[in-house]
């Protein structure tokens, strides 16, 4: 009877890893189809948003995919989250992978969704489904700009210092021994993290910070016709870069939260005089 409940336990958190990352998938791959495919076809173009309406709903993407997932899974969404917390924060190593095909698997299927949910949109405005809709779905260095030459390597530099800014902000505000935001709104914190990485940290390489954000749509797109979604602007092998480089990141980030924070932190409330009896003699 343990053993099957603690089978369930983790059928449980995989099923809400998948549900959170599908929400956040539908919401920031939903807003850049709108933009991109759609905004094409309005008169003049760009009508339906712009780099900031998306990095306000992929934010947004994050704070309602955190709260669908927290009670049962912790929320990670991410495998980059998942991974640095096995490595500083005690999270069990043998849920990682389970962790990652999880997220991986509801990135996948949202962003199936907003393909088949946008069909006509990214037909009429790329029908030969080239880079030009491509990123609606998956990353490219310099968003796919080739009048700034970032390559594979930039913005494999870009996603590690991304990642690494999310990891340390995340365990900053969910740290029970710092100042966590009070009222159940860390989510919402977080999901600002991600608008201001977005905001600030986005010309390079599209800010992907997640790899299971970018491999699973990237892996939708390629087999609903975009024949070149392993590769850049350049013809480079490019679907590693916000594979590997979030990794790294977030393992930096949350390194980072440890030796400038973490480890001067007190590990317990002293208790307030008067609160523990005296011992009798």
């Amino acid at each position: 009877m343990a053993e099957r409940l603690k089978r369930s336990g983790l059928i449980g958190e995989l099923s809400a890893e998948f549900a959170g990352t599908m929400i956040l998938i539908l919401f920031g791959c939903g807003v850049v189809a709108q933009v991109v495919a759609g905004g094409a076809l309005t008169d003049p173009a760009g009508g339906l948003g712009d780099h900031d309406s998306i990095a306000w709903a992929w934010g947004l993407g994050v704070t309602l995919g955190v709260y669908v997932a927290a009670r049962l899974s912790g929320a990670h969404i991410n495998p980059a989250v998942t991974v640095a917390l096995a490595a500083f924060k005690g999270f069990p190593w043998r849920k990682v992978i389970p962790y990652t095909l999880a997220q991986t698997a509801g990135a996948f299927v949202a962003a199936l969704l907003v393909r088949w949910n946008y069909t006509e949109a990214l037909a009429k405005a790329d029908p030969g489904h080239t880079l030009k809709t491509q990123f609606v779905f998956s990353t490219l260095p310099s968003n796919g700009n080739t009048a700034l030459p970032v390559h594979e390597w930039g913005a494999f530099r870009d996603q590690v210092i991304g990642t690494a800014i999310l990891l340390l902000l995340i365990l900053a505000l969910t740290d029970m021994f710092n100042d966590p935001p009070k009222a159940n709104l860390a989510p919402f914190v977080i999901g600002l993290v991600v608008v201001a990485i977005g905001m600030a940290f986005g010309t390079n390489a599209g800010y992907a910070i997640n790899p299971a954000r970018d491999f699973g749509p990237r892996l939708a797109s390629f087999i609903t016709g975009y024949d070149g979604a392993w590769r850049d602007q350049y013809g480079n092998l490019y679907f590693w870069v916000p594979i590997l480089g979030p990794l790294v990141g977030g393992v930096l980030g949350a390194g980072l939260y440890k030796v400038f924070i973490g480890r001067f932190l007190p590990t317990a409330e002293p208790e307030l005089p008067g609160r523990v009896p005296a011992p009798e003699d």
